[in-house]
Parts: structure tokens; C-alpha cells; sequence
């Protein structure tokens, strides 16, 4: 089960194209709902969330995704129901994946990303505290999988494929987007 969590200002790009190709791939994925049933990206676009923050089973998690956007990433991390459920699942070692402002301000802000190699959306890279970063559209270390933002989705999209169904899995979405994976 993958969690991709939704808070008002949320990046849209970010948060659609990994839930598409995870969905593709045919991983479960919820949409939660944060800051409402029905949440706003930083555009103005209204999404509606499969449940409340508050219904979502950890145990079961097997990902967390967090968006990027403004202020969108701000929100999430001013929750202290979205910073528990993170690291409760990086404690069990399931995957947290963060694209765009998310990795330095949520992963980064909670000191999840020391010794690691990451990237984050350009010029925010001071708020990946010990971590090594890199300018890479997408950075998988370990369980913790990062991107630096919109133009980094579908690679992000594709790397939380492989992560849970494998390199060919990846591979074979990828392909049938007309998608030329960096990696």
C-alpha cells in the first residue's frame, strides 16, 4: 500500500504522475487527505482524496509520498500527524519518497536524509541537513527516494515502481509512456 499524502498547495504534477504509473504498475495507492477531503494544488486544481489522515493504516504502509509545491510542503510538514506517520515508517524501514521542496524542507527539516545522498528542488539544498546532495532528477538511497521537481516526476514516478515491483516493471511502464528513464 502506498500513502501519497495531500495538503492545500500541493504540486499536482508531482503528486499525479507517480500515482499514475504506481497505479499502472498495480500498486495500491490512497490518496490522503490531509488538510480536507478535497484538496487544492498550487494551481487551483481540486483533487479528492480516497480518506482522512486520520484513517490511514501505517501498518499496512508500504511507501509514503510526499509532494512538493508551495505551500503545499509547508503544510504537510506543520502536521504533526504527517511528520509522525514519516517516521514512523523510515523507523521500520518502509520507503519515504519526497520529490521537489519535500526533501529539504519535511526530510530534511526531521533529519532524516543525514548520510545520504538526495536532491531536492535547485536552491533548496541547505535544508538537507548531512545529507550529500545531488543535482540528479531522481536520487534513490536505501529506502529514502528523492526528486527535484516537476520535470523530475516521471523519473520519480518510475523509481517508486522499481522500488516495489522491480527494475523491469519499471522498465515496461516506462516504455509504454514513451518515457527515456535518467538514472
Amino acid at each position: 500500500m502506498v500513502y501519497v499524502l495531500l495538503a492545500e498547495g500541493f504540486e499536482e504534477t508531482e503528486a499525479i504522475a507517480p500515482i499514475d504509473l504506481l497505479r499502472r504498475a498495480g500498486v495500491e495507492v490512497k490518496l490522503v487527505g490531509v488538510t480536507g477531503d478535497l484538496v487544492y494544488g498550487s494551481h487551483g486544481i481540486g483533487i479528492q482524496t480516497d480518506l482522512p489522515m486520520d484513517q490511514a493504516d501505517w501498518d499496512k504502509a508500504d511507501m509514503v509520498v510526499l509532494p512538493g509545491g508551495m505551500p503545499g510542503t509547508k503544510n504537510l510538514y506543520a502536521d504533526a500527524r504527517v511528520t509522525g506517520a514519516v517516521r514512523k515508517c523510515y523507523d521500520e524501514g518502509k520507503y519515504v519518497a519526497a520529490i521537489c521542496a519535500a526533501p529539504s524542507i519535511i526530510l530534511g527539516g526531521m533529519g532524516l536524509l543525514k548520510g545520504r545522498k538526495a536532491t531536492c528542488y535547485p536552491g533548496m539544498e541547505d535544508g538537507m541537513t548531512g545529507a550529500t546532495p545531488l543535482k540528479r532528477t531522481c536520487v534513490v538511497d536505501g529506502r529514502i527516494i528523492t526528486a527535484c521537481g516537476v520535470g523530475g516526476a516521471l523519473d520519480f514516478g518510475c523509481a517508486l515502481v522499481s522500488a516495489l515491483c522491480g527494475e523491469e516493471q519499471a522498465r515496461r511502464i516506462a516504455a509504454a509512456i514513451v518515457h527515456h528513464v535518467e538514472r
